[in-house]
C-alpha cells in the first residue's frame, strides 16, 4: 500500500511534530486543528524548527519546501482523500473514539487511522470505528522531531498488514521503532518511564533536588534530549496528568497515580509553557527565565 496523502488531527505540540516529521519525509500533510491560531501558531514554530534542522545539515531543501508540504485546516472533513491519519489530540478515551468515529465515516475504506495515545490502549479506540483492522498506535515522543524513537502497538483486531504499513511510514520519517506486543495500557516504554516521573516529583516535594539539578541529571546521567520537567512543561502538566490518571484508572496500580504537586499544579492552571508557568517559568515569546519555585 502506497501513502502519499497524510493527515494530522490535533496541532499542538505532538501534531504540529508529526506533521514536521512527515513534511521532511516528503509527505503531503493536512494539519487540522478546530482552533485556527494553534494551527498558525503550530506553523510558525514548524517553520522555525525546520530552519535549525536545514542550518545544522540534518535535512535537505529550504524552509518553504518543507512547509509547503503543510496545510492547514479547520475541517476534518479534509481526510477524504488521506491515505494515513495520525490522531494527535487530547489524552482522553472518549475525546480519541468521537474523533476516530468521525474519521471512519469520513476517510476512504483504505486509509489507516494511527493515534498517538500515550497510554491507552488501542483497542478500546479501534471500537468507536468499522475498520478496527485499521486502527494502530503510533506513540510518538516529545519533542518529535528531536527523538528518534516510535512505539508501534498493534490492537487485538490490527492486521499484520497495518502494522507493517504504519511502521514503514514512520521508518521513512527516520524514526526507530519498538514494536509492542500486547496491546496494554502505557505500552512498553511508558510503563517504565513514568514511574521515573513520579518519583522525581515526589523527591522534588521532599526537598531531595531542585528541578533545574534533577533535569540536568536526567540529560547527563541518562542521555535524556530534555529533562523530565522541561519535557512536562513542554507537553502540557494537564496532559500528562491525565495520562497517568488513565494508566492508573486501568491498572489500578498506585505507582501511576499522579503525585499530589503535579495536581496542585494543574489546578492552579500551571500547566507549562502555554500558561507561561509550570516546572519553570517563561515569557511571552516561550523563552524560560527559571524555576517557578
Amino acid at each position: 500500500m502506497e501513502i502519499k496523502k497524510i493527515f494530522v488531527l490535533g496541532a499542538g505540540v505532538m501534531g504540529s511534530g508529526i506533521a514536521q516529521v512527515c513534511a521532511q519525509a516528503g509527505y503531503l500533510v493536512t494539519l487540522c486543528d478546530l482552533n485556527e491560531g494553534i494551527a498558525e501558531k503550530a506553523m510558525k514554530n514548524i517553520g522555525w524548527s525546520v530552519g535549525k534542522f536545514i542550518e545544522k545539515g540534518r535535512i535537505k531543501g529550504t524552509v518553504e519546501e518543507v512547509t509547503g508540504r503543510i496545510k492547514t485546516t479547520k475541517s476534518m472533513d479534509d481526510a477524504r482523500d488521506a491515505d494515513f491519519v495520525f490522531e494527535a489530540v487530547f489524552e482522553n478515551l472518549e475525546i480519541k473514539r468521537q474523533a476516530f468515529g468521525e474519521l471512519d465515516k469520513i476517510c476512504p475504506s483504505h486509509t489507516i487511522l494511527a493515534t498517538n495515545t500515550s497510554v491507552i490502549p488501542v483497542t478500546e479506540i479501534a471500537e468507536a470505528t468499522e475498520r478496527a483492522e485499521k486502527v494502530v498506535g503510533t506513540h510518538f515522543f516529545n519533542p518529535v522531531p528531536m527523538m528518534n524513537v516510535v512505539e508501534i502497538i498493534k490492537g487485538v483486531i490490527t492486521s499484520n498488514e497495518t502494522v507493517e504499513v504504519a511502521d514503514k511510514v514512520c521508518r521513512d520519517m527516520g524514526k526507530e521503532t519498538v514494536k509492542v506486543k500486547r496491546d496494554v495500557a502505557g505500552f512498553l516504554l511508558n510503563r517504565i518511564n513514568i514511574p521515573s516521573i513520579i518519583e522525581a516529583i515526589n523527591m522534588l516535594e521532599q526537598g531531595i533536588g531542585t528541578v533545574e539539578d534533577i533535569d540536568k541529571g536526567m540529560k547527563l546521567g541518562f542521555g535524556r534530549a530534555m529533562g523530565v520537567f522541561e519535557t512536562q512543561d513542554l507537553t502540557g502538566l494537564d496532559v500528562s496528568m491525565n495520562a497517568y490518571l488513565n494508566l492508573y484508572n486501568d491498572t489500578k496500580d498506585p505507582k501511576f497515580y499522579p503525585p499530589a504537586l503535579l495536581r496542585r499544579k494543574v489546578k492552579a492552571g500551571q500547566l507549562g509553557r502555554k500558561t507561561g508557568i509550570g516546572w519553570y517559568r517563561y515569557d511571552e515569546t516561550g523563552k524560560r527565565l527559571g524555576p517557578a519555585d
